[in-house]
């Protein structure tokens, strides 16, 4: 049995990534997921790097929250896996010329392919085993290193959807966006080739910071979509969607009527202390700054679901935070789980009374805790509906 240094307990997972490695090398050789990061902080001169551990082979496991929900991972398994990534890094300007950077050309190269690959990296200062740039958008990212080079030791597998965006320099980013989520390029890879600087016109291009990047497609994405969805019919039934993952329970209510959209957060421990967002039928023009990235991934997975359905609904999302979350694991998480919740045959209800009563047998909290906040309840049923006033024949 080892003692935690932060806690005292016996074998603490939560806090043994902390020391894993800790060692002075200055170069290494892995496969990188692929997973890449761009900073925000010292805007526009920004962090840029790769992740890759010491090891080779298919390290997918190690950044992909597609697989993470998959496989059902819990926290501590991922912070281990997290541990093993080293996060090689440079500062760039957002804007500067591509072809005079060789270490980004080689980041965009990763950044395009789906698949684990193989570099060498040559280290301009020992391993760092505390990184001061976190982002609650993007799984914890321990390890950091300056670069001073870094040389891919095999070709990258490249999709040929991909190859042709990213060398057309004559579509818009929202435009190759589309076209990219058309070709069920994973919306993981998606961030990253935009993150990349790597669509849109050729004058234009330029880094992204990966958290601007992940809403960026979420809320294009979805926007595109709903643009459709609301010259659907409405649905005819209350319908109930609920999914939970490492500490984060969704349920997901939605009423027939006219497209809005709704989500509050809750933790558990602190349920005077909420977070909520909102948006009528008409597109809001500000960002979600209650719910940040969350807002827009959970409405992805709503738009995907009324989209293949055909119908457009008044969306409440209902999100219970507890004890087991004790660290970020990223927005790719909450999508995931989003897309769990819509890929379930929903529960139908013929009032809301019903519906909310089934979402307080699976939460702590007392239902009223969300209600109470909430303007689609408040005012769902006040509006009086053209159909209120015909009889049918």
């Amino acid at each position: 049995m080892v003692q935690c240094r932060i806690c005292g307990k016996e074998d603490c997972y939560p806090h043994s990534f902390k020391f894993n490695n800790i060692r002075k090398i200055d170069s290494f050789s892995g496969s990188s997921p692929p997973e890449i990061f761009v900073g925000k902080y010292n805007y526009p001169n920004v962090n840029i790097g790769i992740l890759s551990p010491e090891e080779h082979g298919n390290t997918e496991l190690l950044s992909s929250q597609e697989l993470w929900h998959k496989n059902q991972l819990k926290i501590p398994q991922i912070l281990q896996l997290r541990s093993k990534l080293i996060y090689g890094r440079t500062q760039s300007n957002i804007k500067k010329p591509f072809q005079e950077n060789k270490f980004l050309s080689t980041m965009q190269e990763i950044a395009m392919t789906s698949k684990s690959i193989s570099a060498e990296f040559k280290l301009e200062k020992p391993i760092i085993e505390k990184n001061n740039e976190q982002e609650s958008y993007v799984p914890v990212i321990n390890r950091a290193a300056q670069v001073k080079n870094v040389r891919l030791e095999e070709n990258p597998i490249i999709e040929k959807k991909v190859d042709y965006l990213v060398n057309d320099k004559d579509a818009k980013s929202q435009t190759a966006l589309l076209e990219l989520e058309k070709s069920s390029i994973s919306t993981s890879t998606i961030i990253k080739i935009l993150s990349a600087g790597l669509l849109g016109l050729k004058t234009s291009r330029k880094l992204v910071p990966t958290r601007w990047a992940i809403t960026a497609v979420d809320n294009t994405l979805s926007k595109e979509k709903l643009k459709k969805i609301k010259l659907h019919q409405e649905i005819s039934n209350i319908l109930l969607f609920t999914a939970e993952y490492i500490g984060n329970h969704y349920e997901f209510l939605l009423l027939p009527d006219k497209f809005s959209f709704e989500v509050i957060e809750i933790n558990q421990s602190n349920p005077d202390s909420s977070w909520r967002n909102y948006e009528g039928f008409f597109p809001r023009k500000t960002y979600a700054e209650s719910v940040t990235g969350a807002y827009y991934a959970n409405r992805l997975a709503l738009a995907e679901y009324l989209e293949k359905i055909q119908r457009q609904a008044s969306c409440i999302v209902f999100r219970e935070i507890n004890e087991e979350y004790t660290q970020s694991m990223g927005v790719g998480v909450l999508r995931q789980i989003s897309r769990e919740a819509f890929n379930k045959q929903p529960e139908k209800f013929t009032t809301i009374q019903e519906a909310l009563q089934k979402i307080q047998s699976r939460i702590k909290l007392p239902i009223s805790t969300f209600t109470n906040q909430s303007k689609i309840i408040q005012d769902y049923g006040k509006q009086k509906r053209l159909k209120n006033w015909f009889k049918p024949i």
